[in-house]
């Protein structure tokens, strides 16, 4: 299996995630916020080099080429963006299914 790299903005995002959570009160505990953004990268690690992924459309381009999604629960479905060169996965960019962007996909 070659590498996974997350890009800065990546990891940044994954520690505001985190923060936000708990702050919103959707997780009472700072460790559930944060095993709940460890399953997200768990799967990413484990995953992105078997799971299907799509093509991301030309709007969300900027994100990456590719997405993989991941379903957490029957409300929130995460979608990860990434470049591909061999099997080397560059990880770009992620959002939910509750962002507007997400309409798109």
């Amino acid at each position: 299996m070659g590498k996974i790299i997350f890009e800065q903005t990546v990891l940044e995002y994954f520690d505001k995630l985190v923060f936000t959570l708990f702050v919103e009160e959707y997780f009472s505990y700072p460790k559930s916020a944060q095993l709940y953004v460890d399953k997200i990268v768990d799967f990413i690690i484990l995953e992105i080099s078997s799971f299907p992924h799509k093509v991301t459309p030309k709007r969300l381009q900027s994100l990456g080429s590719n997405y993989i999604f991941y379903k957490v629960n029957k409300r929130t479905t995460w979608f990860i963006f990434f470049e591909k060169q061999n099997e080397n996965f560059l990880i770009t960019g992620i959002l939910n299914n509750h962002c507007e962007e997400a309409n798109v996909l």
